[in-house]
Protein backbone atom coordinates (compact mmCIF):
# COMPACT_ATOMS: atom_id res chain seq x y z
CA UNK A 1 0.00 0.00 0.00
CA UNK A 2 0.82 3.37 -0.50
CA UNK A 3 2.54 5.73 2.16
CA UNK A 4 -0.55 7.37 2.46
CA UNK A 5 -1.93 4.22 4.00
CA UNK A 6 0.34 3.79 6.98
CA UNK A 7 -1.31 4.95 10.18
CA UNK A 8 1.95 5.85 11.43
CA UNK A 9 2.45 8.72 9.13
CA UNK A 10 -0.13 11.77 9.26
CA UNK A 11 -0.89 13.69 6.85
CA UNK A 12 -0.65 17.63 6.84
CA UNK A 13 -3.65 20.50 6.89
CA UNK A 14 -2.27 21.68 3.76
CA UNK A 15 -2.83 18.35 1.66
CA UNK A 16 -6.84 18.58 2.67
CA UNK A 17 -8.77 20.58 -0.25
CA UNK A 18 -11.40 19.96 1.61
CA UNK A 19 -13.54 18.53 4.68
CA UNK A 20 -15.99 15.98 4.09
CA UNK A 21 -17.01 15.39 7.48
CA UNK A 22 -17.15 18.32 10.41
CA UNK A 23 -17.57 17.83 14.51
CA UNK A 24 -15.89 19.31 17.32
CA UNK A 25 -14.84 15.77 18.45
CA UNK A 26 -13.77 12.50 16.55
CA UNK A 27 -13.66 9.73 18.11
CA UNK A 28 -12.03 6.66 16.62
CA UNK A 29 -13.14 3.49 18.04
CA UNK A 30 -16.76 2.49 19.02
CA UNK A 31 -15.92 0.06 21.98
CA UNK A 32 -16.23 1.26 25.66
CA UNK A 33 -13.43 3.76 25.99
CA UNK A 34 -15.13 5.47 22.41
CA UNK A 35 -18.89 5.17 23.86
CA UNK A 36 -17.81 7.09 26.99
CA UNK A 37 -16.00 9.27 25.73
CA UNK A 38 -18.91 10.21 23.20
CA UNK A 39 -21.22 10.22 26.75
CA UNK A 40 -19.30 12.68 28.53
CA UNK A 41 -18.56 14.83 25.17
CA UNK A 42 -21.81 15.35 23.97
CA UNK A 43 -22.88 16.18 27.87
CA UNK A 44 -20.46 18.65 27.60
CA UNK A 45 -22.15 20.27 24.62
CA UNK A 46 -19.95 18.86 21.77
CA UNK A 47 -20.99 17.82 18.51
CA UNK A 48 -19.77 13.85 18.20
CA UNK A 49 -18.20 12.27 15.25
CA UNK A 50 -17.44 8.02 15.87
CA UNK A 51 -15.89 6.37 13.08
CA UNK A 52 -15.79 2.78 13.70
CA UNK A 53 -14.21 0.22 11.63
CA UNK A 54 -16.16 -2.94 11.68
CA UNK A 55 -19.48 -2.96 10.81
CA UNK A 56 -21.02 -2.03 14.47
CA UNK A 57 -20.05 -1.26 18.15
CA UNK A 58 -18.98 -2.97 21.08
CA UNK A 59 -15.41 -4.07 20.20
CA UNK A 60 -13.65 -6.20 22.85
CA UNK A 61 -16.05 -4.87 26.10
CA UNK A 62 -19.14 -6.26 24.33
CA UNK A 63 -16.70 -9.55 24.28
CA UNK A 64 -16.08 -9.40 27.52
CA UNK A 65 -17.17 -11.36 30.47
CA UNK A 66 -18.46 -7.98 31.95
CA UNK A 67 -16.51 -7.37 34.74
CA UNK A 68 -15.35 -3.61 35.81
CA UNK A 69 -12.39 -3.15 38.42
CA UNK A 70 -14.08 -1.10 40.89
CA UNK A 71 -13.80 -0.33 44.53
CA UNK A 72 -13.77 1.82 47.53
CA UNK A 73 -17.07 1.42 49.24
CA UNK A 74 -19.48 0.54 46.04
CA UNK A 75 -23.00 -0.24 46.83
CA UNK A 76 -22.63 -3.75 46.36
CA UNK A 77 -19.42 -4.04 48.41
CA UNK A 78 -21.28 -2.25 51.48
CA UNK A 79 -24.45 -4.33 50.90
CA UNK A 80 -22.00 -7.78 51.64
CA UNK A 81 -20.72 -6.13 54.32
CA UNK A 82 -17.15 -5.85 52.64
CA UNK A 83 -14.70 -2.91 53.39
CA UNK A 84 -12.86 -1.03 51.36
CA UNK A 85 -11.56 2.31 50.76
CA UNK A 86 -10.32 4.79 47.55
CA UNK A 87 -6.42 4.04 50.16
CA UNK A 88 -6.39 0.82 49.92
CA UNK A 89 -7.32 0.05 46.65
CA UNK A 90 -5.05 2.74 45.64
CA UNK A 91 -2.03 1.04 47.76
CA UNK A 92 -3.53 -2.42 46.01
CA UNK A 93 -3.04 -0.77 42.71
CA UNK A 94 0.28 0.49 43.23
CA UNK A 95 1.36 -3.24 44.68
CA UNK A 96 3.24 -4.21 41.87
CA UNK A 97 6.54 -3.78 40.97
CA UNK A 98 6.14 -3.00 37.82
CA UNK A 99 5.82 0.85 38.36
CA UNK A 100 2.33 1.22 38.05
CA UNK A 101 1.11 5.00 36.82
CA UNK A 102 0.57 6.58 40.24
CA UNK A 103 -1.53 9.61 39.25
CA UNK A 104 -3.87 7.00 37.21
CA UNK A 105 -4.07 4.71 39.99
CA UNK A 106 -4.44 7.66 42.46
CA UNK A 107 -7.64 9.11 40.83
CA UNK A 108 -8.94 5.95 39.32
CA UNK A 109 -9.23 5.12 43.23
CA UNK A 110 -10.73 8.15 43.97
CA UNK A 111 -13.25 8.29 42.00
CA UNK A 112 -14.45 4.27 41.57
CA UNK A 113 -17.39 4.97 43.65
CA UNK A 114 -18.49 7.72 41.23
CA UNK A 115 -17.72 5.69 38.31
CA UNK A 116 -19.74 2.65 39.79
CA UNK A 117 -22.92 5.11 40.37
CA UNK A 118 -22.62 6.91 36.90
CA UNK A 119 -22.50 3.82 35.37
CA UNK A 120 -26.18 2.86 37.43
CA UNK A 121 -27.02 5.98 36.40
CA UNK A 122 -27.30 4.85 32.81
CA UNK A 123 -29.35 2.04 33.88
CA UNK A 124 -26.21 -0.83 33.69
CA UNK A 125 -27.53 -3.64 36.33
CA UNK A 126 -25.87 -4.73 39.39
CA UNK A 127 -26.81 -7.30 42.30
CA UNK A 128 -26.16 -6.46 45.74
CA UNK A 129 -24.38 -10.15 45.85
CA UNK A 130 -21.16 -11.50 45.79
CA UNK A 131 -19.86 -14.74 44.77
CA UNK A 132 -17.23 -15.87 47.35
CA UNK A 133 -16.09 -19.32 45.50
CA UNK A 134 -12.83 -19.23 43.68
CA UNK A 135 -14.01 -18.72 40.31
CA UNK A 136 -12.85 -16.74 36.90
CA UNK A 137 -16.56 -16.21 36.11
CA UNK A 138 -19.54 -15.87 37.99
CA UNK A 139 -22.13 -18.64 36.98
CA UNK A 140 -25.30 -16.71 38.19
CA UNK A 141 -25.68 -12.79 38.05
CA UNK A 142 -24.12 -11.80 41.13
CA UNK A 143 -22.09 -8.38 41.20
CA UNK A 144 -18.71 -9.05 43.14
CA UNK A 145 -15.85 -11.59 42.60
CA UNK A 146 -12.32 -11.43 44.09
CA UNK A 147 -10.80 -10.95 40.48
CA UNK A 148 -7.39 -10.03 41.53
CA UNK A 149 -4.89 -11.18 43.78
CA UNK A 150 -6.17 -9.36 46.72
CA UNK A 151 -6.01 -11.81 48.99
CA UNK A 152 -2.39 -13.16 48.09
CA UNK A 153 1.19 -12.30 48.97
CA UNK A 154 2.66 -9.63 48.62
CA UNK A 155 -0.44 -8.02 47.95
CA UNK A 156 -2.01 -8.80 51.31
CA UNK A 157 0.60 -7.09 52.79
CA UNK A 158 0.14 -3.56 51.85
CA UNK A 159 -3.67 -3.27 51.39
CA UNK A 160 -6.58 -4.93 53.24
CA UNK A 161 -8.19 -7.52 50.55
CA UNK A 162 -11.33 -6.72 49.12
CA UNK A 163 -13.95 -8.36 46.40
CA UNK A 164 -13.56 -5.58 43.83
CA UNK A 165 -14.88 -7.20 40.38
CA UNK A 166 -18.23 -6.00 39.75
CA UNK A 167 -19.80 -8.27 37.23
CA UNK A 168 -22.93 -6.86 35.45
CA UNK A 169 -26.22 -8.64 36.20
CA UNK A 170 -26.64 -11.57 33.85
CA UNK A 171 -26.02 -15.15 33.84
CA UNK A 172 -22.20 -16.25 33.01
CA UNK A 173 -20.94 -13.81 29.67
CA UNK A 174 -21.88 -9.92 30.73
CA UNK A 175 -20.29 -8.20 28.60
CA UNK A 176 -22.82 -7.56 25.94
CA UNK A 177 -25.00 -6.68 28.27
CA UNK A 178 -23.30 -4.39 29.66
CA UNK A 179 -22.50 -2.47 25.42
CA UNK A 180 -26.73 -2.62 25.57
CA UNK A 181 -26.78 0.16 28.17
CA UNK A 182 -23.43 1.80 27.04
CA UNK A 183 -24.67 2.13 23.34
CA UNK A 184 -27.98 3.10 23.78
CA UNK A 185 -26.79 6.11 26.00
CA UNK A 186 -24.58 7.33 22.94
CA UNK A 187 -27.86 6.87 20.43
CA UNK A 188 -29.51 8.84 22.92
CA UNK A 189 -26.75 11.31 23.24
CA UNK A 190 -26.98 12.35 19.67
CA UNK A 191 -23.70 11.19 18.50
CA UNK A 192 -22.86 10.70 14.74
CA UNK A 193 -21.84 7.02 14.31
CA UNK A 194 -20.01 6.34 10.95
CA UNK A 195 -19.43 2.13 10.85
CA UNK A 196 -17.47 0.53 8.42
CA UNK A 197 -15.33 3.44 8.40
CA UNK A 198 -11.63 2.61 9.27
CA UNK A 199 -9.40 5.62 10.17
CA UNK A 200 -6.10 5.44 8.04
CA UNK A 201 -4.05 8.76 9.15
CA UNK A 202 -4.00 11.57 11.26
CA UNK A 203 -4.19 15.25 10.13
CA UNK A 204 -1.90 17.60 11.72
CA UNK A 205 -1.52 21.46 11.09
CA UNK A 206 1.94 23.07 10.48
CA UNK A 207 2.54 23.72 14.52
CA UNK A 208 1.67 20.04 14.91
CA UNK A 209 -1.33 20.51 16.78
CA UNK A 210 -4.03 17.57 15.56
CA UNK A 211 -6.91 19.00 13.35
CA UNK A 212 -8.37 16.00 12.15
CA UNK A 213 -8.50 12.05 10.80
CA UNK A 214 -8.24 10.52 6.93
CA UNK A 215 -11.19 7.86 6.50
CA UNK A 216 -12.05 5.38 4.22
CA UNK A 217 -15.61 4.58 3.63
CA UNK A 218 -17.00 2.31 0.82
CA UNK A 219 -13.51 2.51 -1.00
CA UNK A 220 -13.33 6.39 -0.90
CA UNK A 221 -11.16 8.25 1.30
CA UNK A 222 -12.74 10.93 3.66
CA UNK A 223 -11.15 13.94 5.32
CA UNK A 224 -13.16 14.48 8.67
CA UNK A 225 -12.41 17.55 10.41
CA UNK A 226 -11.93 17.41 14.54
CA UNK A 227 -12.48 21.02 15.85
CA UNK A 228 -11.65 20.72 19.19
CA UNK A 229 -9.62 17.38 19.41
CA UNK A 230 -9.22 13.59 18.35
CA UNK A 231 -10.14 10.72 20.77
CA UNK A 232 -8.22 7.47 20.15
CA UNK A 233 -9.76 4.26 21.56
CA UNK A 234 -9.45 1.73 18.53
CA UNK A 235 -8.35 -0.99 20.22
CA UNK A 236 -5.06 -3.05 20.80
CA UNK A 237 -2.93 -4.55 18.70
CA UNK A 238 -2.88 -8.75 19.48
CA UNK A 239 -3.92 -9.26 16.14
CA UNK A 240 -0.94 -7.68 14.35
CA UNK A 241 1.36 -10.16 13.60
CA UNK A 242 4.13 -7.40 12.68
CA UNK A 243 3.73 -5.33 16.01
CA UNK A 244 3.94 -8.33 18.24
CA UNK A 245 7.36 -9.56 16.12
CA UNK A 246 8.51 -6.22 17.04
CA UNK A 247 7.45 -5.72 20.78
CA UNK A 248 6.56 -8.69 22.01
CA UNK A 249 8.68 -11.31 20.45
CA UNK A 250 7.90 -14.05 23.57
CA UNK A 251 4.36 -14.05 22.51
CA UNK A 252 5.01 -13.93 18.45
CA UNK A 253 7.33 -16.90 18.47
CA UNK A 254 4.64 -18.86 20.56
CA UNK A 255 1.39 -17.86 18.84
CA UNK A 256 0.28 -21.78 17.88
CA UNK A 257 0.40 -21.99 21.46
CA UNK A 258 -1.74 -18.67 22.61
CA UNK A 259 -4.75 -17.86 21.66
CA UNK A 260 -4.99 -14.39 20.67
CA UNK A 261 -7.88 -12.65 22.87
CA UNK A 262 -9.44 -9.63 20.72
CA UNK A 263 -11.12 -8.91 17.79
CA UNK A 264 -10.51 -8.25 13.94
CA UNK A 265 -9.69 -5.00 13.93
CA UNK A 266 -6.89 -5.12 17.37
CA UNK A 267 -4.37 -3.99 15.32
CA UNK A 268 -2.73 -1.49 16.72
CA UNK A 269 -3.85 1.48 14.49
CA UNK A 270 -4.88 4.14 16.69
CA UNK A 271 -1.38 3.70 18.91
CA UNK A 272 0.53 3.55 15.57
CA UNK A 273 -1.45 6.97 14.22
CA UNK A 274 -1.03 8.24 17.78
CA UNK A 275 2.46 8.04 17.79
CA UNK A 276 3.17 8.60 13.62
CA UNK A 277 1.80 12.42 15.60
CA UNK A 278 4.67 12.47 18.18
CA UNK A 279 2.45 10.83 21.17
CA UNK A 280 4.91 8.45 23.14
CA UNK A 281 4.04 4.83 22.90
CA UNK A 282 5.13 2.95 26.57
CA UNK A 283 5.25 -0.30 27.66
CA UNK A 284 4.81 -1.75 24.51
CA UNK A 285 6.21 -4.73 26.10
CA UNK A 286 3.88 -5.42 28.28
CA UNK A 287 0.96 -8.26 27.82
CA UNK A 288 -1.32 -10.00 30.08
CA UNK A 289 -1.63 -13.68 29.96
CA UNK A 290 -3.61 -16.15 31.54
CA UNK A 291 -4.40 -19.97 31.59
CA UNK A 292 -7.37 -20.47 33.62
CA UNK A 293 -6.76 -23.82 35.94
CA UNK A 294 -9.67 -22.72 38.51
CA UNK A 295 -12.18 -23.75 38.88
CA UNK A 296 -12.86 -25.70 41.17
CA UNK A 297 -11.17 -24.03 43.78
CA UNK A 298 -9.75 -27.07 45.94
CA UNK A 299 -7.16 -27.30 42.95
CA UNK A 300 -5.50 -24.00 45.06
CA UNK A 301 -4.35 -27.07 47.42
CA UNK A 302 -2.08 -28.46 44.57
CA UNK A 303 1.37 -27.14 43.96
CA UNK A 304 2.86 -26.11 40.52
CA UNK A 305 5.79 -27.43 39.61
CA UNK A 306 8.26 -27.01 36.46
CA UNK A 307 10.58 -29.06 34.00
CA UNK A 308 12.95 -29.48 37.46
CA UNK A 309 10.04 -30.52 39.53
CA UNK A 310 10.43 -27.28 41.86
CA UNK A 311 7.78 -24.39 42.59
CA UNK A 312 7.43 -20.99 41.21
CA UNK A 313 4.14 -19.19 42.62
CA UNK A 314 1.92 -19.11 45.34
CA UNK A 315 -0.73 -21.05 43.82
CA UNK A 316 -3.58 -19.25 45.28
CA UNK A 317 -2.88 -16.24 42.95
CA UNK A 318 -5.09 -14.76 40.60
CA UNK A 319 -4.68 -16.88 37.16
CA UNK A 320 -3.05 -13.90 34.76
CA UNK A 321 -0.15 -13.48 37.95
CA UNK A 322 0.08 -17.82 37.92
CA UNK A 323 0.56 -17.66 33.98
CA UNK A 324 2.54 -15.09 33.78
CA UNK A 325 5.07 -17.02 36.36
CA UNK A 326 4.62 -20.19 33.94
CA UNK A 327 5.16 -18.63 30.65
CA UNK A 328 8.82 -18.05 31.77
CA UNK A 329 9.47 -21.61 33.24
CA UNK A 330 11.60 -23.80 31.32
CA UNK A 331 10.82 -25.86 28.55
CA UNK A 332 7.61 -24.25 28.95
CA UNK A 333 6.61 -27.10 30.72
CA UNK A 334 4.03 -26.74 34.12
CA UNK A 335 1.99 -29.06 36.25
CA UNK A 336 -0.24 -28.89 38.43
CA UNK A 337 -0.01 -31.54 41.49
CA UNK A 338 -2.81 -32.50 43.36
CA UNK A 339 -3.80 -35.82 45.19
CA UNK A 340 -7.05 -37.65 46.02
CA UNK A 341 -8.11 -34.84 48.39
CA UNK A 342 -8.18 -31.78 46.04
CA UNK A 343 -8.31 -33.40 42.33
CA UNK A 344 -11.03 -31.76 40.21
CA UNK A 345 -11.45 -31.01 36.52
CA UNK A 346 -10.76 -27.77 35.46
CA UNK A 347 -14.06 -26.16 33.23
CA UNK A 348 -11.61 -25.61 30.00
CA UNK A 349 -9.73 -28.32 28.71
CA UNK A 350 -7.17 -29.26 30.30
CA UNK A 351 -4.94 -32.76 29.93
CA UNK A 352 -4.37 -34.94 32.70
CA UNK A 353 -0.36 -35.84 32.01
CA UNK A 354 -0.37 -38.19 34.57
CA UNK A 355 -2.16 -40.12 37.55
CA UNK A 356 -0.04 -42.42 39.53
CA UNK A 357 0.23 -44.50 43.08
CA UNK A 358 3.12 -42.81 44.87
CA UNK A 359 4.91 -39.22 44.33
CA UNK A 360 7.74 -41.30 43.26
CA UNK A 361 6.02 -42.87 40.89
CA UNK A 362 4.43 -39.78 39.68
CA UNK A 363 8.10 -37.93 39.22
CA UNK A 364 9.06 -40.64 36.90
CA UNK A 365 5.95 -40.80 34.87
CA UNK A 366 6.57 -37.34 34.21
CA UNK A 367 10.28 -37.37 33.24
CA UNK A 368 11.20 -35.29 36.50
CA UNK A 369 14.92 -35.08 37.54
CA UNK A 370 15.26 -38.09 40.14
CA UNK A 371 13.55 -36.79 43.77
CA UNK A 372 12.99 -33.35 42.84
CA UNK A 373 9.22 -33.35 42.67
CA UNK A 374 9.75 -35.66 45.84
CA UNK A 375 11.84 -33.36 47.69
CA UNK A 376 9.63 -30.28 46.71
CA UNK A 377 6.42 -32.34 48.44
CA UNK A 378 7.95 -33.60 51.20
CA UNK A 379 9.20 -29.34 52.44
CA UNK A 380 5.60 -28.62 51.12
CA UNK A 381 4.23 -30.64 53.46
CA UNK A 382 6.14 -30.07 56.20
CA UNK A 383 5.49 -26.74 56.21
CA UNK A 384 1.77 -27.00 55.06
CA UNK A 385 1.00 -29.23 58.34
CA UNK A 386 1.82 -25.80 60.25
CA UNK A 387 -0.58 -23.86 58.00
CA UNK A 388 2.90 -22.23 56.90
CA UNK A 389 4.72 -21.58 53.56
CA UNK A 390 7.85 -19.96 53.83
CA UNK A 391 8.99 -19.78 50.21
CA UNK A 392 6.28 -18.36 48.09
CA UNK A 393 3.50 -17.51 51.69
CA UNK A 394 0.70 -19.12 50.19
CA UNK A 395 -2.66 -18.42 52.25
CA UNK A 396 -3.03 -20.67 55.49
CA UNK A 397 -6.62 -20.94 54.06
CA UNK A 398 -5.28 -22.88 50.69
CA UNK A 399 -2.25 -25.32 52.94
CA UNK A 400 -2.49 -28.76 53.77
CA UNK A 401 0.03 -31.30 52.72
CA UNK A 402 -0.76 -33.44 49.94
CA UNK A 403 -0.73 -36.98 50.97
CA UNK A 404 -3.48 -39.11 50.22
CA UNK A 405 -2.76 -41.36 47.07
CA UNK A 406 -3.40 -41.49 44.46
CA UNK A 407 -1.44 -38.19 43.15
CA UNK A 408 -2.21 -36.51 39.84
CA UNK A 409 -0.64 -34.17 37.26
CA UNK A 410 -2.46 -31.57 35.13
CA UNK A 411 -0.77 -30.55 32.36
CA UNK A 412 -0.35 -26.49 32.51
CA UNK A 413 3.18 -26.84 29.76
CA UNK A 414 2.68 -23.99 27.39
CA UNK A 415 1.13 -25.48 24.45
CA UNK A 416 -0.93 -28.31 26.23
CA UNK A 417 -2.93 -25.82 28.20
CA UNK A 418 -5.20 -23.08 27.30
CA UNK A 419 -2.94 -19.48 27.11
CA UNK A 420 -5.01 -16.59 26.33
CA UNK A 421 -3.09 -13.40 26.00
CA UNK A 422 -3.81 -9.66 25.03
CA UNK A 423 -1.56 -6.49 24.73
CA UNK A 424 -1.38 -4.02 27.65
CA UNK A 425 0.99 -1.36 25.99
CA UNK A 426 -0.43 2.00 24.83
CA UNK A 427 0.29 6.03 24.06
CA UNK A 428 1.08 7.74 27.20
CA UNK A 429 -1.36 9.46 28.41
CA UNK A 430 -2.53 11.98 31.67
CA UNK A 431 -5.22 10.90 33.48
CA UNK A 432 -7.37 13.19 31.32
CA UNK A 433 -6.87 11.76 28.36
CA UNK A 434 -4.31 14.05 27.18
CA UNK A 435 -1.53 12.34 24.96
CA UNK A 436 2.06 13.11 25.79
CA UNK A 437 5.51 13.18 23.73
CA UNK A 438 8.37 11.43 25.25
CA UNK A 439 9.75 15.02 26.86
CA UNK A 440 6.00 15.01 28.77
CA UNK A 441 4.60 17.33 26.47
CA UNK A 442 0.94 17.46 25.72
CA UNK A 443 -0.27 17.06 21.73
CA UNK A 444 -2.70 19.90 21.26
CA UNK A 445 -5.87 17.82 20.20
CA UNK A 446 -5.39 14.69 20.37
CA UNK A 447 -6.53 12.10 23.13
CA UNK A 448 -6.07 8.56 23.83
CA UNK A 449 -8.01 5.55 25.80
CA UNK A 450 -9.05 2.03 26.16
CA UNK A 451 -6.31 -0.36 24.92
CA UNK A 452 -4.59 2.88 22.71
CA UNK A 453 -3.21 4.09 26.02
CA UNK A 454 -1.45 2.55 28.72
CA UNK A 455 -3.38 2.75 31.60
CA UNK A 456 -3.29 1.33 35.50
CA UNK A 457 -2.63 -2.18 34.26
CA UNK A 458 0.98 -3.02 33.93
CA UNK A 459 1.77 -6.57 33.51
CA UNK A 460 0.21 -10.11 33.90
CA UNK A 461 1.42 -10.41 37.11
CA UNK A 462 -0.97 -6.84 38.82
CA UNK A 463 -4.13 -7.38 36.27
CA UNK A 464 -7.35 -8.41 38.10
CA UNK A 465 -10.35 -9.75 35.74
CA UNK A 466 -12.09 -6.22 34.91
CA UNK A 467 -9.31 -3.54 34.50
CA UNK A 468 -9.49 -3.42 31.34
CA UNK A 469 -13.26 -2.70 31.10
CA UNK A 470 -12.86 -0.46 34.13
CA UNK A 471 -9.84 1.62 32.29
CA UNK A 472 -11.00 1.86 29.35
CA UNK A 473 -14.86 3.29 30.58
CA UNK A 474 -13.37 5.52 33.44
CA UNK A 475 -10.57 7.44 31.19
CA UNK A 476 -12.45 7.26 27.87
CA UNK A 477 -14.83 9.78 30.06
CA UNK A 478 -12.36 11.58 31.15
CA UNK A 479 -11.11 11.91 27.40
CA UNK A 480 -14.19 12.66 26.04
CA UNK A 481 -14.85 15.65 28.51
CA UNK A 482 -11.61 16.65 27.78
CA UNK A 483 -11.71 16.83 24.16
CA UNK A 484 -15.04 18.63 24.59
CA UNK A 485 -13.50 21.46 26.71
CA UNK A 486 -10.28 22.10 24.05
CA UNK A 487 -10.48 25.54 22.30
CA UNK A 488 -11.67 25.04 18.64
CA UNK A 489 -8.64 25.76 15.80
CA UNK A 490 -11.29 26.80 13.67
Amino acid sequence: MSSQADPSRPRSLESVANWDLEADVVIVGYGGAGACSAIEATRAGAEVLILEAAGGGGGCTAMSGGHLYLGGGTRPQKAVGLEDTAEDMYRYLMAGDDGPDQAKSRVYADESVAHFEWLVELGVPFTDAIWEERHTLQPDDACLIWSGNEKAYPFNQVARPAARGHKVAREGEAGAELWVHLSAAVEASGARIECDTPARALVVDSDGRVVGVIASQQGRELAVCARRGVVLSSGGFIMNRDMLRNHIPSIHQRLEHVEQHGNPHDQGVGIRMGAGAGAAAIRMGEYFITVPWYPPASLTYGILVNARGQRFVNEDCYHGRVAGAAFEQPEGKVYLIADDSCFGWPEMGFELAATEGSVEELERALELPATTLQHTLSVYNQHAARGEDPLFHKHPNWLKPLDQAPFAALDCSLGRAPYIAFTLGGLRTLPSGETLTEQGSAIPGLFAAGANASGITRSAGTYCSGQSVGDATFFGRRAGRSAAASAPWR
